[in-house]
């Protein structure tokens, strides 16, 4: 099983600034622990510079993890707030069926409330629902949380 994290970056920043990415690792790290045979897909470890990146290796990055969200089997898409590559992973993501899990509080964000398979407030949520099963239940199809 294939599970890309998609997940903001810069947002609505200007200039360079990102937002942190600490919240990759514990997203990777619960995934990891309920299902061990899992490979993890991150952009950020991927491409932990791409900030700085020229302008056509930038574009090269975001179309290639777009396409690479799509491929995947999940999508755990982190948005506390509007994120556009996030968006555009979750698009191809849903374009192609693939499962997708959001990290929100933007409930009634349209990309959150109609793309999402399964929408989690938070962090704490997403690891408490991991954790009873309910990534499991959703990969069977089952759709009741």
């Amino acid at each position: 099983m294939k599970v890309f994290i998609a997940g903001i970056m810069q947002g609505s920043n200007p200039g360079l600034e990102l937002h942190p990415q600490d919240y990759r690792s514990r997203i990777a790290r619960v995934i990891q622990e309920a299902h061990p045979q899992a490979e993890i897909i991150d952009p950020w470890a991927l491409h932990p510079d791409s900030v700085n990146y020229p302008p056509d290796r930038a574009k090269q990055t975001l179309l290639e993890m777009t396409r690479a969200a799509g491929e995947s089997d999940v999508v755990v898409a982190y948005v506390p707030q509007a994120s556009m590559g996030t968006a555009m992973e979750m698009y191809e993501a849903y374009r192609r069926g693939r499962i997708i899990i959001s990290i929100s509080p933007l409930e009634e964000n349209w990309v959150v409330q109609h793309l999402s398979d399964v929408v989690l407030p938070d962090l704490d949520a997403f690891e408490a629902w991991v954790r009873s099963g309910g990534l499991r239940r959703r990969i069977k199809g089952e759709t009741m949380e």
